[in-house]
């Protein structure tokens, strides 16, 4: 038992007038409690109590410690009273984490009907591409690809699956051509994922000759967002979300380069702790957002 449970234990001796009085109250044995307040005595190095044949009083430094103690033991009352008062409303700041560009392309627009859903919800999202350490950073839950997943202890629910596309701007196509195959991008800018190797790697290994192809080119960016908007503005060839291609594809902003490419699709999910005792503005969240995207043809998960 730590510092402050002694001191909680005191508090009720006090309280109580006598330590079986106590014991009977936080339903522990008179030796127990009289093992903590010996333990907390030694802790501090004042007698706390004097000992009668009919119960115990505080000393001189004992009564103005338990004043202390009274304090903090007030308060503990007050949170057990909220804990136990909580009615599974989601409600409170739910602060969140992002990958740059679900959040910009995907989250932030579906997030007003969230909150229409969760009137005593506030968000706090922070956008990045970094790793987040949810529970020593204080996130309620992180948003980003299945695969590059880095904490173990933390739990994750797929959200959506979405494939990857090769684009460009018209502007760039006109002024370097069209390539025809993946042979063909090897005289081409091709846009790169700073730092990260694997994100680079746009087609896996030949079994047989061990040869992919990876992303070379005269720019970076440190995120899929500024690779967007490089591809958006002529500088080269991305491989993109289709979540972030389509609209532009449509639109006539890019053009689906190498349509016949199928490169391996990737899952977004969201992670979390231990969802055992989420709370209810997490919980409410994670379902929002499986029911928002795996629900939507386009990136419907199969198998799930």
């Amino acid at each position: 038992m730590d510092i402050s449970a002694q001191m909680l234990t005191f508090a009720t001796v006090v309280e109580r007038g006598s330590i079986s009085a106590a014991a009977r109250n936080i339903g522990q044995t008179p030796s127990a409690v009289s093992k903590q307040i010996g333990l907390l005595e030694d802790q501090i190095h004042y007698r706390l109590l004097n000992r009668t044949r009919t119960g115990v009083t505080p000393t001189q430094e004992g009564q103005e410690f338990y004043e202390k103690c009274k304090a903090m033991a007030e308060k503990y009352k007050e949170a057990e009273a909220l804990i136990l008062n909580l009615d599974g409303i989601p409600r409170g700041i739910l602060r969140i984490a992002s990958s740059v560009a679900f959040g910009k392309a995907q989250l932030i627009p579906v997030l007003p009907a969230f909150l229409e859903e969760n009137p005593e919800v506030q968000v706090s999202l922070e956008l990045t591409d970094r790793v987040v350490d949810l529970q020593s950073e204080g996130f309620d839950a992180g948003i980003g690809f299945a695969e590059q997943r880095k904490i173990p202890d933390v739990m994750v629910r797929r959200i959506m699956q979405s494939r990857r596309a090769l684009c460009a701007s018209p502007a760039y196509l006109e002024r370097c051509g069209t390539p025809k195959s993946l042979d063909d991008l090897r005289q081409h800018n091709c846009l790169r994922i700073a730092g990260n190797g694997k994100r680079n790697a746009w087609d896996n290994p030949d079994p047989f000759t061990g040869q992919g192809f990876e992303a070379q080119g005269r720019f970076e960016g440190n995120s899929t967002d500024v690779i967007f908007h490089a591809a958006l503005a002529g500088i080269g060839i991305a491989r993109l979300p289709s979540y972030m291609a389509d609209q532009k594809f449509q639109s006539g902003a890019l053009v689906h380069v190498l349509p016949d490419y199928a490169p391996p699709s990737t899952e977004l999910a969201i992670m979390f702790a231990d969802k055992r005792n989420l709370a209810p503005k997490t919980r409410a969240f994670i379902d929002f957002l499986v029911h928002q995207f795996r629900d939507v043809p386009e990136y419907k998960m199969t198998g799930s």
